[in-house]
């Protein structure tokens, strides 16, 4: 569990004002050293991370924050990183000083309800005041869960751990199928997997790897080929399989090479409906329609991998783009949790399939960006549109793909 990709954690963020223990609370559940503890206000500057398995919710990852009452020019770069921690926060724990209930309290719980983000109050250093139910009780009447705690003690963890499994989203402990659902068990699947310059030596990158298991779990079959040898693949088989999922990069030559009987799509489309809203990315995908010679668009990455020569997002979907608009296009890029906080310059986002994330993080990029009336994409959606393949690919997802025929059939209405 320890190698668990961080897509498939549980997020729980801890925050507070400085000083009110939220690093205590942290080393005491996990049992283990995880942040410094300190008297001096401030002492944890960036978030910290722990990977853990969480029994029996499973495999989580807990996130110290800094203080959110931090002040002066670095103390507010610590609160934004905070508040940035929010968009991939699946549970919280606030921390309050038993009977110091604040504004800052007061502020950080709203957030949290607005977000709808499950939360645990826990009053620490409870054995130096037992004021803070009584400050606070109505929100206890709404039913938010609430733990008495003094972590350096060791004193309430089994009731935040209960509390933990209590809130913890059946979103989260009934995550969406990434493929199983669409190949019923003993049916076959075929999965086309370059093996090019993008590829990890001796391995296949996450998605694929990812794909295979949740095929092995739903009692499917899965056969992986490169796509040169698809082709014989498919002359091979006695039965031919119900799905053929690509790379995106291969989709003109598995489409080609696929019979129209067949159904296909790509791993990266696949992840744009495990990870996020594959009807809101194909709206944002149909935008490309719009982008003129000149426009800018913004390419978001969640790994931090070193860029090779034909790299997928900085090289060959730009260049995709740029043909299929006809002019020059203005790219940005950006990678990891670094996400711009006004997207307004922007005709169009783009982002990749997000196997390393959790939902929530990639669903709170897309309604950032509906909020900010910027059209996002992804990128297997992105491919698939510029080379004239979208219809086909979306022939899995009979409520997406209708998106798109709807918006097709009033265009045609129109001219």
């Amino acid at each position: 569990m320890a190698k668990t990709p961080k897509g498939f954690r549980l997020h729980i963020g801890l925050y507070g004002r400085r000083n009110v223990g939220k690093s205590s609370i942290l080393n005491a559940l996990t049992s283990q050293q995880v942040s410094i503890v300190s008297d001096i206000a401030g002492t944890t500057t960036d978030p910290v991370e722990k990977p853990m398995e969480f029994l029996p919710i499973g495999p989580v990852l807990f996130i110290d924050t800094a203080g959110i009452d931090d002040s002066g020019a670095l103390g507010r770069k610590r609160v934004s990183r905070t508040r940035a921690i929010l968009d991939r926060t699946d549970v919280a724990i606030l921390v309050v000083p038993a009977g110091e209930w604040t504004s800052f309290e007061d502020q950080i719980l709203k957030e949290l309800q607005h977000r709808e983000i499950p939360v645990i109050l826990v009053f620490n250093k409870s054995d130096l005041s037992s004021a803070g139910e009584q400050c606070c009780r109505q929100l206890f009447d709404q039913g938010i869960a609430l733990v008495h705690a003094v972590a350096t003690r060791g004193e309430g963890m089994i009731d935040l751990r209960q509390a933990l499994i209590q809130v913890t989203p059946d979103s989260f402990l009934q995550a969406p199928p990434i493929v199983a659902d669409l190949v019923p068990p003993g049916n076959l699947a075929i999965l086309v997997t370059p093996i090019d310059i993008e590829a990890p030596k001796g391995r296949l990158i996450l998605p694929q790897v990812q794909s295979i298991r949740d095929l092995l779990d739903g009692n499917a079959l899965s056969m992986i080929v490169k796509e040169s040898e698809l082709s014989t693949a498919l002359d091979l088989l006695k039965t031919p399989p119900v799905l053929v999922v690509t790379d995106s990069q291969a989709f003109l030559k598995v489409a080609a090479d696929t019979p129209d009987f067949i159904v296909m799509t790509s791993f990266s489309i696949l992840f744009a409906r495990a990870k996020g809203d594959l009807e809101a990315f194909v709206e944002g995908a149909m935008a490309i329609e719009t982008l003129r010679p000149g426009d800018h668009v913004l390419i978001a990455e969640a790994c931090t991998h070193h860029p090779v020569d034909e790299d997928i997002g900085r090289v060959k979907i730009p260049n995709w783009l740029t043909e299929y608009v006809g002019g020059k296009l203005e790219f940005s890029f950006v990678r990891g949790h670094d996400f711009p906080g006004d997207l307004r310059p922007y005709q169009l986002v783009i982002h990749c399939g997000a196997c390393m994330w959790n939902r929530r993080e990639m669903l709170s990029r897309q309604l950032f960006a509906r909020k900010s009336g910027v059209p996002m994409a992804n990128y297997g959606l992105t491919i698939a549109y510029t080379l004239g393949i979208f219809d086909r690919a979306l022939s899995p997802f009979p409520a997406a793909r209708q998106i798109y025929l709807d918006r097709a059939n009033q265009k045609n209405r129109n001219s």
